[in-house]
């Protein structure tokens, strides 16, 4: 997402200036550009070689600097700048970008720039709910300035709220967003990820090896582009994407509830998720003892969600489903692609090195309703998602 930007990051004068020290070494890692400008007050809690050594350029801090201005100068860093992120915006920081002040490097360039200007607000909570600071981070979001909204913990000085700066990680996900295409704004996205488990009795239960990175990754993916995303997700260690309405289910049957209940809604379904196919008949209430040398759970089929969407879609809607096969790949995903209604089929060999569950990467094939087939090489499960959407795209103009 960020291979080859150039992002300009300007830090404040706050205590979460440590939290740009890793927002930074993200960014480098994601493969962005980094200048840094530094405020006055931004230098007396973190070094400016701290940020130097991280980014490989130059750290900014003064207006004017007869030995840099010439070849970086602050017009230079604006119009360079793909995404402008602050992190930490500090209230006195965004008062003055609202008010359209530039006394200092970083509003001057923030004044300068026409590229997409992200903002992670840290400050005391009495500070962030002061009616002023409201106006003027209202009259900057009319203005399509971008906020990675500030959340609730314990705060430097002792008090508890909100104004705690964004995590680095989500502030990253929200400069993926800032420069993502926003080509599902305004369509509804239902995704759904990971296993479902079937209770045996209160400590055990049947399920899959299925990891949720897969289903998580389209979700994300969706968001980024501009799309209401509703995540429908079995148990999984993974944390939700940001920005998404996450619905977290166990058994096959609260996913059905669920599923369905929003089914209507959607204008795109994405069934990622490795429901089990079966659950026991009887959930025994209480712990099963070893009795014997055997034991035999009978088994009921679980309804096909799936299917009932197929048979279920409006006219407009588009149905995606996955296939986890170990053989006959494309003949298997043929036959659930007809059977059940669907758009597209993103099939995979889950024996297959590097395709398998609980992976990073992923090697997929899509099929599509005209007979039409695309095989993907080996790659990260980020780039397979946005590879899917860009095919939903494509059908939803008709232009596949």
């Amino acid at each position: 997402m960020l291979q080859g930007k150039n992002v300009v990051l300007g830090v404040c004068g706050g205590i979460a200036a440590y939290k740009g020290v890793e927002l930074l070494r993200l960014l480098v890692k994601a493969g962005a550009n980094v200048h840094v400008i530094m405020t006055r007050g931004g230098t007396e809690f973190v070094t400016p070689l701290t940020f130097q050594t991280l980014s490989g350029n130059p750290v900014h801090t003064e207006l004017f600097n007869l030995i840099t201005e010439q070849e970086i100068g602050h017009i230079s860093l604006a119009d360079r700048a793909d995404l402008f992120i602050i992190a930490p915006a500090t209230a006195n920081v965004i008062a003055k970008i609202a008010a359209g002040l530039a006394d200092d490097l970083l509003t001057t360039t923030v004044m300068a720039t026409k590229a997409p200007v992200l903002l992670a607000p840290a400050m005391n909570v009495n500070m962030y709910r002061n009616p002023i600071y409201k106006e003027n981070e209202a009259k900057l979001r009319r203005h399509g300035y971008l906020f990675a909204d500030p959340v609730s913990g314990y705060l430097a000085c002792g008090w508890q709220g909100e104004g705690k700066m964004q995590e680095p990680e989500m502030i990253l996900e929200a400069a993926f967003a800032a420069l993502s295409q926003k080509d599902l704004s305004g369509a509804t996205v239902m995704v759904t990820a990971g296993p479902t488990r079937e209770e045996v009795d209160p400590v055990r239960y049947i399920s899959n090896h299925s990891s949720g990175k897969m289903g998580y990754a389209i979700a994300r993916a969706a968001r980024r582009r501009g799309a209401r995303v509703v995540l429908v997700s079995g148990p999984t260690s993974l944390t939700p994407p940001a920005g998404v309405e996450f619905v977290p289910v166990e058994s096959a049957m609260q996913m059905r509830e669920n599923v369905l209940q929003r089914a209507s809604g959607c204008e795109v379904i994405v069934k990622a998720a490795a429901v089990a196919d079966y659950r026991p008949r009887e959930r025994a209430g209480n712990k099963l003892k070893k009795q014997g040398e055997g034991m035999t759970i009978e088994l009921v089929k679980n309804p096909d969600i799936l299917r009932e969407l197929g048979e279920a879609k409006r006219p407009g809607q588009l149905l995606v489903g996955f296939a986890a096969e170990t053989f006959d790949l494309e003949a298997n995903a043929a036959i659930k692609l007809e059977g059940k209604n669907l758009d597209m089929i993103v099939a995979n060999d889950v024996s297959a090195p590097g395709a398998g569950f609980g992976v990073d990467t992923n090697i997929v094939r899509l099929l599509f309703r005209d007979g039409a087939r695309e095989e993907l090489p080996l790659l990260t499960k980020d780039e397979v998602a946005d590879l899917i959407l860009d095919r939903i795209v494509a059908l939803r103009e008709g232009s596949l």
